[in-house]
């Protein structure tokens, strides 16, 4: 670990030297990049230097021992080290964990009602209100890409792009299907139901990433159902686009415009082609993982939302929150650092055994 940490404090130095050169400043794309890199290992160079510090620290505590007037104070500087030292050792080694490429990235998040009928279309009504209320929070935009409603106000599916700071960072753990216990609103009897609606949340990419021969695309327009008024039901301005070697289609109808159509549908198509040669990638390195939404089965679940108990219940980690109000209002903060926390001991214990 510590030879990583020298090599990563000498990339630092040599990087606060480029950024401060005036030629290079000159090149904007060159410079730029060498401040994107110095910004990435910038936590990582400043917590060692603080590690080494306390080292010293404590180097020079011990030293003094032998003084008698200083001795006690010396005692009080070794204990003081002697605690920070693992502290800061185990905040390395969190620090020095591969950080997820597509983090800043912004997103697509699909949800689909999944079994249960009506019940599981408001479902995922909730959800998307829960997602759009918690990027409220967080200064994010949300733009819905393509909805299919249902008459009771909730939805068979919908896509939307939310942009913002660390979207795909926070949001990553809710793809999976989340299950929900409640007695619906058209139940007279007053019997729970348990329903499902499956989340996917895809990291936007830039055209660089994926590469998308037109020739492989099919695109067909037709005219768009629902909201937006008479102009929007009499031309055809939704569009359609399918990739015709894997089958992947991608649809967009909440815009006027079909050229506004078209380019939020090549969105949500390279996110999906590009979680799909991700996943590929992790199955070749013998990451056994499942797809993103599964099949909508009910026993195949993340979350589960038990309303009678006021209780969310996260699978994958054992967390329950008994606050079912305020999650769905969109404070998801806590789960979403307990999962992403999770995930990070998961790594750091990865990169020990290896």
């Amino acid at each position: 670990m510590f030879q990583k940490l020298e090599a990563v404090e000498k990339r630092y130095e040599e990087l606060n030297k480029k950024i401060s050169d005036p030629e290079i400043i000159a090149r904007t794309s060159e410079w730029t990049g060498y401040m994107k890199e110095h910004a990435e290992i910038e936590e990582v160079v400043l917590k060692y230097k603080e590690y080494k510090k306390v080292l010293q620290q404590l180097s020079d505590a011990e030293a003094m021992l032998s003084d008698p007037e200083m001795k006690e104070l010396a005692e009080e500087d070794i204990k003081s080290a002697k605690e920070q030292i693992p502290k800061l050792e185990e905040e390395l080694k969190i620090l020095l964990i591969p950080k997820d490429p597509d983090d800043d990235r912004n997103i697509i998040c699909e949800i689909r009602g999944g079994a249960g009928g009506d019940e599981a279309a408001l479902f995922a009504g909730t959800l998307f209100r829960m997602y759009s209320m918690y990027a409220e929070r967080k200064h994010w935009k949300i733009e819905v890409l393509n909805e299919n409603e249902t008459g009771l106000g909730g939805y068979k599916e919908i896509s939307f792009m939310v942009t913002g700071k660390g979207a795909y960072s926070r949001l990553k753990f809710e793809s999976g299907v989340h299950r929900v216990q409640r007695v619906p609103e058209t139940e007279a009897s007053g019997r729970i139901h348990t329903s499902t609606a499956t989340v996917a949340v895809l990291p936007v990419v830039e055209d660089v990433q994926i590469e998308i021969n037109p020739a492989d695309i099919k695109l067909e327009v037709f005219r768009a159902s629902g909201a937006g008024g008479q102009h929007v039901n009499k031309t055809s301005s939704a569009v359609r686009l399918i990739h015709v070697p894997t089958g992947i289609v991608a649809e967009c109808q909440t815009e006027r415009s079909q050229t506004q159509n078209r380019e939020y549908a090549m969105k949500l198509l390279k996110s999906r082609l590009y979680e799909k040669e991700k996943q590929e990638q992790d199955s070749k390195l013998a990451k056994e993982r499942r797809s993103q939404v599964g099949s909508g089965d009910r026993s195949e679940k993340i979350r589960t939302y038990n309303y009678p108990q006021g209780r969310i219940t996260d699978h994958r980690i054992g967390l329950s929150l008994y606050q079912m109000e305020n999650f769905l209002n969109g404070n998801l903060d806590e789960m979403i650092d307990n999962l992403t926390a999770a995930d990070r001991a998961e790594k750091l214990k990865g990169s020990e055994e290896e």
